[in-house]
């Protein structure tokens, strides 16, 4: 069941703008009848992006889909968690992984991203405790600073 989800190397991976640009032709050409594997497919796009407001428009296409798709609510659930992963929403990303993990515990491609957002928060934490470390350093060289001309 986990074969038809791609490794986090290709799911991280982004498309070039032409690839992208094909899919949104597609996406817009078949209009108010755009079929949900077209929906799906630029979606997919989108998230690979590395611009931020086409993943944000991805997670948002993924997440109709998954509303009005129920066979695809699988894929999407891997989709959602890796596009909020990319946008650095990484409680979302942890939601949707872990929603799919409940029903596929063995999902390798779900088990990877649960690492990688793990890795990400503790990464992201250690910098944001570095930050406020070095902040109260410098606040307190300038307080010292300051009672010290007084």
């Amino acid at each position: 069941m986990t074969d038809n989800l791609p490794s986090m190397s290709d799911a991280d991976g982004c498309l070039s703008d032409s690839q992208l640009e094909v899919l949104r032709k597609q996406y817009i050409r078949e209009g108010e009848y755009v079929t949900d594997q077209t929906r799906f497919n630029y979606a997919w796009g989108l998230i690979k992006s590395k611009n931020r407001r086409d993943q944000t428009q991805g997670v948002l296409l993924f997440t109709d889909i998954y509303r009005e798709v129920p066979d695809r609510r699988r894929e999407c659930l891997f989709y959602l968690a890796l596009g909020h992963f990319k946008l650095g929403n990484y409680n979302d990303a942890r939601k949707f992984n872990e929603s799919l993990l409940e029903f596929e515990p063995h999902n390798s491609q779900a088990r990877a991203l649960r690492q990688d957002i793990e890795d990400r928060v503790a990464n992201e934490g250690y910098i944001g405790m570095a930050i406020v470390g070095a902040v109260f350093a410098v606040g307190t060289v300038v307080i010292t600073s300051m009672m010290k001309r007084k």
